[in-house]
């Protein structure tokens, strides 16, 4: 199931593309926008992730940081971020734990998903395609951070 809607994130640490370790709780205090993706250099994942790179300075603007996560290793991240100038950090998990903790594991691998995460770590966007195929748009995620900057 899941993380649903003003429920407390659950707590992990993952490695990321240049090999340093993120522990979700370090982060408290800031605004998180967690983006589980199926892969690097796939056709939606590249169409998504550069759609979020293209608007970084809008979630920057908003002090948001946004975080790829996806079971790839941190070589292949490394490497996808390169390739597409990336402008945030991509995260390994490549035995789907966190994912299964989000509700993006599926039978096939990684489900799509995207979480937003106040500075209490309490979930205040979330939404998992029931389609892989399918992708949340940069402006709806800066439409849904403003609606939950204001509440």
């Amino acid at each position: 199931m899941a993380l649903q809607t003003g429920r407390q994130a659950p707590d992990f640490s993952l490695v990321d593309d240049a090999g340093e370790t993120l522990t979700l709780r370090d982060h408290r205090g800031r605004w998180l926008l967690l983006v589980f993706y199926p892969g690097d250099d796939t056709p939606v994942c590249t169409r998504q992730l550069c759609d979020y790179r293209d608007g970084i300075k809008q979630f920057e603007g908003l002090g948001v940081e946004v975080v790829g996560i996806s079971r790839d290793d941190p070589a292949s991240h490394r490497a996808f971020r390169k390739k597409h100038d990336l402008g945030f950090r991509l995260l390994s998990d490549p035995e789907l734990a966190v994912a299964a903790q989000f509700g993006c594991r599926g039978l096939m691998g990684m489900k799509r998903g995207v979480f937003l995460l106040d500075p209490q770590q309490r979930c205040r966007y979330a939404h998992v395609e029931s389609v892989a195929l399918f992708r949340r748009e940069r402006q709806e995620l800066i439409d849904a951070i403003e609606r939950a900057q204001q509440e």
